[in-house]
C-alpha cells in the first residue's frame, strides 16, 4: 500500500481490503514537503491508519521523514516490499480494488510466476465496455498500475536511469515497436522527459522499462479497480470529469477463461493508444500555436533572420 498525504481515500482503501483480510500488508507512506501547510498532520494522520488494520495480519510500515516526491518515493517503496516478498499486490491510496481482483492476482501471478513474456498484471480495464475476447483477461504492451501485482523477478527490470534509453532512441526502437509513427511521437517525447528528470513519473520508467524487456502485462476484461483520487488534491489526476476517473467496479468470474495463448490483443491496444495517450487535436493545434508566436517576426514572415538574435 503506497501512500502520502490524503487520510481520506486512504481510509477507503484500507477498509476495502478489510473484506479480503490478506495476511501480510506493507504500508509505505512518502514525508510531508517543507513549507506545505498542513501537509505535515496530513502524513501523520495517514500514518496512524496503520493502527486500523485490525484483521489478523503482519504489518509493515516504512514511513519517511522527509519529502522523496512520487518518482522517487514509490519505486524505492516497492523495491523495500519485493526485498521482503517474491510476489504480491501493489495499491496506491486512492485506488479501490473489486474483492475478486485478489484471487484473480493471486491465481495468475503463480499461472505466470516464471514466464518471462509477462511482467506484471493489473486490475485495470479502459475498453469502457468494449470486450476484445472470450476468455477473462487479454495481453496488452500497456503496464496499468491503478491497482497490480507482479513478481521480484519482473520488477529487478526497473531500471530508474533508463540507460537503454538514448541508445533505443537514436536507432528508431519506437517506431519498430509501435508500428504506428504518431504513437512513435508521443512516446519519444514522454520517455525523453523521463530520462531528461523533467517530470515525477515513476511509471513511465516502469512501462519503458516492460517495454525494453518485450515483457506484456496481464488486463482483465472487466475493469477491477476505480481509481477515486480524481481531484485537486491529486499529485496528477487533477480533473474530476475525466472519463477514467472512478470507473465502475465489475466482478471476476471464476474459474478464470485462461486465454490459449500468450498473444497480445493489438486491437484492444489501439484502442487504448487513441483514447489514452494521444495528445487531443486542440492541443496540438494550440501548442502549434504558441510555438508559432514565440518566433521571430521575420520567422514568422518567411524573411531570414540574424541568426544570433533568433530564438531555437
Amino acid at each position: 500500500m503506497l501512500a502520502f498525504n490524503r487520510p481520506d481515500t486512504t481510509a477507503k482503501v484500507l477498509q476495502s481490503l478489510r473484506v479480503v483480510h490478506p495476511d501480510r500488508v506493507f504500508f509505505a507512506v512518502d514525508g510531508p514537503r517543507g513549507g506545505v501547510e498542513g501537509e505535515r498532520e496530513r502524513v501523520l494522520e495517514v500514518q496512524r491508519l496503520a493502527e486500523s488494520i485490525d484483521w489478523d495480519c503482519e504489518v509493515r510500515t516504512l514511513f519517511r521523514n522527509g519529502n522523496l516526491g512520487c518518482k522517487v518515493a514509490v519505486s524505492q517503496a516497492i523495491s523495500w516490499f519485493f526485498d521482503s516478498v517474491e510476489a504480491g499486490i501493489v495499491l496506491e491510496d486512492d485506488c479501490i480494488a473489486h474483492p475478486s481482483f485478489f484471487p484473480f492476482a493471486a491465481e495468475l501471478l503463480q499461472r505466470f510466476r516464471e514466464d518471462a513474456r509477462v511482467c506484471m498484471i493489473s486490475g485495470d480495464n479502459f475498453q469502457f465496455g468494449r470486450h476484445h475476447t472470450p476468455y477473462s483477461y487479454y495481453f496488452s504492451r500497456y503496464t496499468h498500475i491503478w491497482g497490480w501485482a507482479t513478481w521480484r523477478r519482473a520488477w529487478r527490470l526497473y531500471d530508474h536511469a533508463m540507460a537503454l534509453w538514448p541508445e533505443l532512441r537514436d536507432r528508431g526502437w519506437l517506431q519498430d515497436v509501435l508500428e504506428d509513427s504518431g504513437a512513435a511521437s508521443y512516446w519519444s517525447r514522454i520517455f525523453e522527459t523521463t530520462w531528461a528528470d523533467r517530470n515525477a513519473s515513476w511509471a513511465y520508467r516502469w512501462i519503458f522499462c516492460a517495454w525494453a524487456n518485450g515483457a506484456l502485462t496481464v488486463l482483465p476484461s472487466g475493469n477491477l479497480v476505480s481509481n477515486i483520487g480524481f481531484g485537486g488534491a491529486a499529485t496528477h489526476t487533477l480533473n474530476r470529469r475525466n472519463k477514467f476517473a472512478s470507473l465502475p467496479l465489475e466482478a471476476m468470474s471464476f474459474p478464470l477463461r485462461h486465454p490459449p495463448d500468450v498473444i497480445r490483443d493489438a486491437s484492444a491496444d489501439s484502442f487504448t493508444q487513441r483514447h489514452m495517450f494521444t495528445i487531443p487535436w486542440w492541443r496540438r493545434l494550440a501548442a502549434g500555436a504558441y510555438r508559432f508566436l514565440r518566433q521571430p517576426d521575420e520567422a514568422r514572415s518567411g524573411t531570414q533572420g540574424n541568426r544570433h538574435n533568433s530564438r531555437p
